[in-house]
């Protein structure tokens, strides 16, 4: 599906999930549908975009890491980080 197709006036919030692999910091967007976002976070399912404010932490230690760079980076200011459990399917 090309980006000219797709409703981006649509707008949903989702989340990022987090978690550490090898020590490292991985989040991946996605929509409030459960769906994975594309890198423009724009949903293939529900032609939605999606905005992410929170980033739901697989574990203490993430969420430690998480909480660091919200303290210290502006990338990361703007976001609510919290304990949980990846709760989205994928079809």
């Amino acid at each position: 599906m090309s980006d000219t197709s797709k409703d981006t006036t649509s707008i949903a919030l989702g989340a990022f999930y987090a978690r550490l692999e090898d020590g490292q910091l991985v989040m991946e967007p996605y929509c409030s549908c459960g769906n994975p976002l594309d890198e423009d976070y724009n949903c293939d399912k529900c032609n939605k975009h999606c905005k992410c404010p929170d980033i739901l932490c697989e574990d203490q230690a993430t969420l430690n890491l998480v909480e660091k760079y919200m303290r210290t980076s502006p990338k990361f200011r703007n976001f609510n980080a919290m304990l949980g459990k990846k709760k989205f399917t994928e079809d």
